[in-house]
């Protein structure tokens, strides 16, 4: 039998104030549920209130009978606790052990009578069933043996992983990859209309303005009659 302890402690005569909580009844109630928890917390179990008379004195010769509310609570010694838990256990273990006594002793009278019942379609069907599961698991190939490469991380990033081989981001590889040189390329099919607009463009504008003198014809003088007489 499971022995208990018991506990007797007054019950709250006041009410304690919390948030939300705003009567006055609220309020003790307030007071006997934060015993309870705390009691409960303790491992003490609540059993019932009771009223009872408390014979109090008064004055020098004098005595009064004063009742007062108080609380009852109990719980189990830590000794019986352990002792009853251990009989459970020991009857659980009883009942296993003839069940499994009963079903051997059954198991082996089938075996002596050499009696086997037929398969049944729902045995075979679920055999099937194994063997089709069984052929359609995939099979793994060899195991590959190529080195795996190290991770790589952007140089200089805080959240970079330990061992990350560190490579130039965007900006660095823009800058490794200008030599500095300005690159001028041809303007390719350029009309014959733009190359007219260039070549004015080029021309002054007082150039543009002034017209061409003209060349004047110049006028040759007549030769003189050669006096050569071999030449007439």
């Amino acid at each position: 039998m499971q022995a208990f302890e018991y506990k007797v402690v007054p019950a709250p005569a006041k009410g304690t104030k919390a948030k939300g909580v705003k009567t006055a009844e609220a309020r003790f109630a307030n007071s006997i549920d934060i015993l309870l928890n705390e009691m409960a917390a303790e491992g003490w179990e609540y059993q019932r209130a009771e009223l009872l008379p408390s014979e109090e004195r008064s004055g020098l010769t004098g005595s009064t009978t004063n009742w007062r509310n108080v609380l009852i609570f109990r719980r189990a010694l830590p000794a019986a606790a352990e002792a009853s838990q251990s009989t459970a256990v020991a009857q659980l273990a009883a009942q296993l052990s003839a069940q499994i006594a009963a079903q051997g002793a059954a198991i082996g009278a089938d075996t002596s009578d050499g009696e086997t019942s037929p398969p049944t379609a729902a045995g075979s069907e679920t055999e099937s069933k194994t063997t089709s599961e069984i052929a359609a698991v995939p099979t793994l190939g060899p195991a590959t043996t190529s080195p795996i490469a190290p991770p790589t991380a952007i140089a200089g990033d805080p959240e970079a992983p330990e061992g990350a081989v560190a490579v130039p981001g965007r900006g660095a590889r823009a800058m490794m990859a200008d030599d500095g040189v300005e690159e001028l390329s041809p303007v390719s099919g350029v009309t014959a209309a733009l190359k007219a607009r260039a070549t004015l463009a080029a021309i002054p504008k007082d150039a543009a303005a002034k017209p061409t003198p003209k060349a004047e014809p110049k006028l040759m003088k007549a030769q003189a009659p050669s006096k050569d007489p071999a030449g007439s």
